[in-house]
């Protein structure tokens, strides 16, 4: 079955059918209420699940069908629209992917109105505001939610376009001001490997087990890195060099935070850059490589601890991540020019 067809028949059962303005159908489509206001969209499942999907079937007469997968029990949504009509202004707080199987769909994305034709998507970070206007003509839309849950290391090493990395690692951090969004357009017009890979993750959300998180981790790997590939989309200049500095300021605080035991291993872990990164990206910012900033850190807490309380030297050896007193002297008097028990007695 053709991706087309397949979302055409998951939306239009008449045995799921519901047909009412409840909680369901506002999180599905909900119309514009206010000019003011910003709605915020949540992850409908438990966000260890990792992603979802959501249907749109558009008729331009005025109808929209639509499916959430998974979702118990299964269901398909319908109700009328005014040609033109606009959804309320809203945020996620997942990524969104959006794909267009059929037709066109326009959005208002941080006031912009942006128009996209069949093939195209849309990747949109938690916070970017948007809004989507309904009609025009017969369109299928497919709407994919991630939740940060879903990324890790290997997810990200199989991506392979730096531009597409760094959105992906500025969406996940916790601390950010940055408001983001990616166009992609098909280098290749004839290319359908994107409807198979679709098809193959609405499927296995439907069916839905134990396996589907991780089979469907797997296929959104493929999307991500055929996006990667196959796709035309850029980056500003000015916007890169601002999500650059969120992740830097993001990576400092975290090594800051924990720097009496954080490990490289950790960083790659959470942040999933290889370990050059971390000494080029410090290097430019602060002159130091990774090591030499966890032991400046170490160091100056060692000299506040030694200067401001009575704790031993040992025991503000080991405060500070240093478990061998020895190699802790021999630093600290190269950095100092005195032993810590000298400068405790300086006090």
């Amino acid at each position: 079955m053709e991706l087309t067809d397949y979302c055409t028949e998951i939306t239009e059962r008449k045995s799921e059918l519901k047909e009412s303005d409840d909680n369901l159908g506002l999180r599905i489509m909900c119309p514009e209420y206010s000019g003011d206001y910003i709605d915020v969209k949540t992850f409908p499942l438990p966000k260890k699940e990792g992603s979802f999907i959501l249907c749109w079937n558009l008729k331009k007469e005025g109808t929209l069908y639509a499916a959430i997968k998974p979702y118990q029990p299964s269901f398909c949504y319908r109700c009328e629209y005014a040609p033109g009509e606009k959804t309320q202004y809203h945020t996620h707080d997942y990524i969104e992917l959006a794909y267009i199987v059929k037709g066109e769909f326009k959005q208002r994305i941080m006031g912009n109105d942006i128009l996209f034709q069949k093939g195209e998507l849309c990747l949109i970070d938690k916070n970017c505001p948007h809004q989507d206007f309904l009609g025009g003509q017969d369109s299928i839309i497919i709407f994919l939610g991630l939740a940060n849950e879903i990324f890790d290391q290997v997810m990200v090493e199989n991506i392979g376009e730096e531009k597409l990395l760094d959105f992906l690692r500025t969406a996940l951090l916790k601390q950010k001001d940055i408001r983001q969004f990616l166009h992609f357009k098909p280098k290749d017009m004839e290319d359908n490997k994107l409807n198979e890979m679709f098809l193959a993750v609405f499927k296995e959300l439907e069916h839905h087990d134990a396996a589907t998180k991780y089979i469907c981790k797997g296929y959104i790997i493929r999307i991500l890195h055929h996006l990667s590939t196959s796709y035309e989309f850029r980056l500003s200049n000015e916007q890169r060099k601002k999500m650059n500095w969120l992740i830097y300021e993001e990576i400092k605080r975290y090594i800051e935070e924990n720097y009496e035991s954080i490990t490289i291993k950790e960083l790659i872990s959470k942040f999933h850059y290889n370990e050059d990164y971390y000494n080029r990206l410090l290097k430019e910012k602060l002159g130091m490589t990774y090591l030499e900033y966890v032991q400046e850190l170490r160091l100056s807490n060692a000299l506040k601890l030694l200067k401001s309380t009575d704790m031993t030297v040992e025991m503000v050896a080991n405060r500070v991540g240093y478990q061998n007193k020895g190699y802790f002297y021999k630093i600290f008097l190269d950095k100092y020019n005195t032993t810590p028990a000298k400068l405790r007695k300086q006090r």
